[in-house]
């Protein structure tokens, strides 16, 4: 590069500073002013990063007066340069010199930059391009999105997260069994299809107790970061509260049941995408009777994406099943007695499709089931015609290895130890006994209701000076999570965790390996609930099993059942709500 006194530069490493001029130059180093910066730069003239700055015939030329002019001649004057412009406007013609020229040109749209010669090195720009070739190779990639999560996937995992979160608008229901990680797949497709800029805007409405665990999983596992739209916030921020000042919104399902202001524009806020958790316990679909299963209902309808998520699909009976399933694709399920025939048929596809997975030739397949089709497309036919589709997705254990063996410890009580609401009776010192026989070691206590906790827990800490915790419904949000915390705490936090039944769901507590049932549920899927808090992914211990059973009582009935008749508490019982559904009368009538 070649500099003369008056010479105007441009800086392509700092282009703010506008248009400089040559004020000072040797063998060695260059002096620029640039006067809309009103600053002097200095740099070496073999490596300084600065760009000539010439006009060519045509060109606008901006006046330090602020006139427009168009060159028509260029002239080299000692090595600066000189320039015939005329006035569009008025035709008049001026001679002007380059350092006559506005200061506050830039330069910073491409065609400006190639005009004017700023061009980049050839390295600069290839590095570019390798850069954009691998995202673009990675936005291809069947792994898009399932990368970078903070935990160790398991295939089961990957495989529903892939299956689905490739899909434009997924609509799923997750309903692995209880342990097996709905959550993290619900992350893992919601991650996905926001990597592939399918979604923008995500809503996730759960049951209040698992509302900050929903929080912290997003945050912690995929940095997704909600923010919880609650009755708190409604409160605080009056006028302005607003469902659109977010993309990504976290909210408990007794907000959407009580504000009907914010229920209004929840349903007028537009979702690409909705998981409901715990989805069992709603009525959804035509069903829906609460102000917030309609509202759910509606929201399902809208969202392009939905994934419901249950452990237990048929807990609260087939027909509640089919709504679920017909809200996630009414083509496919409008009929409830086609469906109720297709169920029968089941295990005749379930026979066909193993079959065709062993390689195996079936004798016979269904009349518009083209048999010259390769296996796969064989399967995903029989599946989506013959079985539930591609909306639900269930692994079972059998199916996942790594799960810890369950053992159960039954201690039998007399007759008058029936169940009671804490005290010193026969059955909470048995509970004291138990807990000083276990030292140390982490125990959750579960029982049907929150009056029993809230006895048992002032028994245990009062009057036997066993440090524990209380869990039910009693509690805030805030107080439940530093009871849980209190109990995860290895050094110093709570030897026991006394919930009521809302503490069998959704909480993880796999770093205890004992479970007292201090009562028995009715429902088999509540047990595997109670169960399952221990009994998940990352349980690297035996979980012991504690059930207290009253000599010729309703507990011993319940107990037999579960025991004797579905294996429920050392198996995982898949089939137990449809034996609950044929079943569970001549069980109540047992028990009087």
């Amino acid at each position: 590069m070649s500099f003369a006194i008056g010479q105007r530069w441009i800086s392509h490493a700092d282009l703010e500073l506008g248009l400089g001029i040559c004020v000072e130059a040797d063998m060695r180093r260059v002096t620029l002013l640039y006067p809309s910066a009103e600053e002097e730069r200095t740099y070496a003239t073999d490596r300084a990063p600065l760009t000539r700055y010439e006009l060519k015939v045509g060109d606008r030329l901006l006046h330090i007066n602020g006139r427009v002019l168009e060159v028509t001649q260029v002239d080299d004057i000692s090595g600066t340069l000189s320039y015939e412009t005329v006035e569009p406007e008025t035709g008049e013609t001026f001679t002007v010199h380059e350092q006559f020229i506005a200061p506050e040109v830039t330069v910073n749209t491409p065609y400006d930059r190639l005009l004017n010669n700023q061009l980049d090195k050839v390295t600069d720009f290839f590095l570019r391009y390798q850069t954009l070739a691998e995202r673009a190779r990675l936005l291809s990639s069947d792994t898009s999105g399932l990368i970078g999560a903070r935990t160790s996937l398991l295939s089961h995992q990957i495989y529903v997260a892939s299956e689905v979160g490739s899909r434009f608008a997924p609509r799923v229901l997750l309903a692995d069994e209880v342990g097996l990680g709905k959550t993290i797949e619900a992350g893992l497709i919601l991650t996905q299809q926001i990597f592939r800029g399918r979604v923008q805007r995500a809503l996730i409405a759960v049951p209040d107790p698992l509302l900050h665990q929903w929080l912290v999983e997003m945050l912690r596992r995929f940095n997704l970061r909600f923010a919880i739209y609650d009755e708190a916030r409604f409160d605080a921020e009056a006028d302005t509260f607003d469902f659109a000042n977010d993309q990504l919104v976290l909210t408990p399902w007794s907000f959407i049941e009580h504000n009907d202001i914010a229920r209004a524009q929840l349903l007028a806020a537009e979702w690409d995408f909705l998981i409901v958790d715990e989805a069992h316990h709603r009525n959804l679909g035509e069903t829906a009777q609460t102000e917030l299963d309609a509202a759910l209902t509606q929201l399902a309808k809208l969202a392009r994406g939905l994934l419901l998520l249950t452990a237990t699909p048929g807990q609260s009976g087939i027909e509640s099943h089919f709504e679920r399933l017909q809200l996630l694709d009414p083509n496919r399920f409008n009929q409830f007695e086609q469906f109720i025939k297709e169920q029968e048929e089941f295990e005749e596809t379930n026979a066909l499709v193993e079959a065709l997975a062993r390689g195996e030739t079936p004798a016979r397949l269904p009349a518009d089931i083209d048999p010259s089709l390769p296996v796969a497309e064989l399967i995903r036919s029989l599946v989506d015609q013959y079985g539930t589709g591609r909306v639900l997705f269930r692994n079972t254990r059998k199916s996942v290895t790594g799960f810890p063996s369950r053992e159960l410890h039954r201690y039998t009580l007399p007759e008058e130890a029936l169940i009671d609401q804490g005290g010193a009776t026969e059955r909470s010192q048995w509970l004291a006994s138990l807990l000083k026989s276990l030292k140390q070691q982490k125990v959750l206590v579960i029982c049907r209701d929150k009056e029993t906790a809230m006895h048992l827990e002032h028994y245990l800490h009062l009057q036997v000076g066993i440090r524990c915790a209380s869990f039910h419904e009693n509690l805030s949000l805030i107080e439940r999570d530093r009871a849980a915390a209190y109990f995860a705490d290895a050094e110093s936090g709570a030897r026991a965790l006394i919930c009521s039944e809302i503490g069998s769901e959704g909480r993880n507590f796999q770093f205890a390996q004992h479970l007292v049932c201090y009562d028995l549920p009715e429902h088999p899927d509540l047990l595997e609930q109670r169960i399952g808090r221990l009994d998940r992914i990352g349980q690297v211990g035996v979980v012991n099993i504690h059930v207290p059973v009253a000599a010729n009582s309703l507990e011993e009935v319940r107990f037999r059942w579960f025991h004797e008749g579905l294996n429920a508490f050392e198996m995982s019982c898949s089939i137990g709500h449809l034996l609950y559904a044929e079943l569970g009368q001549r069980l109540h009538a047992c028990e009087q």
